[in-house]
């Protein structure tokens, strides 16, 4: 664990050059936007999300999408719509295309 308690690394963007570069930084306020970013080992963004400043981030949502990723990368498996980590995921195959409704039911 870092100093602080935060397991993950954290930054601070003073001047918005990281923003900028994300398309994140409100050029009439002077700071960034609530915008998250998911980058994976190569370096490729995985998932984004941009909300105005008066709406915060899902956390619980981020660590599924997190757990997801992960287990693409590991797997090669799918995730389907509102996939938690232990469900079942989806074989990517051309059987599968047009069927996915098919193959997997949401838990009611």
């Amino acid at each position: 664990m870092v100093p602080g308690g935060v397991p993950f690394p954290m930054l601070s963007d003073p001047g918005g050059k990281i923003g900028r570069v994300y398309g994140v930084y409100d050029e009439a306020s002077g700071v960034n936007i609530r915008g998250r970013f998911l980058i994976d080992p190569d370096g490729i963004i995985q998932a984004m999300e941009v909300l105005a400043p008066p709406v915060g981030r899902n956390f619980v949502e981020l660590i599924r999408q997190i757990k997801a990723f992960q287990h693409v990368r590991k797997t090669g498996e799918v995730m389907p719509a509102e996939w938690q980590p232990g469900k079942p995921t989806l074989k990517p195959n051309p059987d599968l295309v047009g069927k996915v409704w098919q193959v997997w039911q949401p838990e009611e």
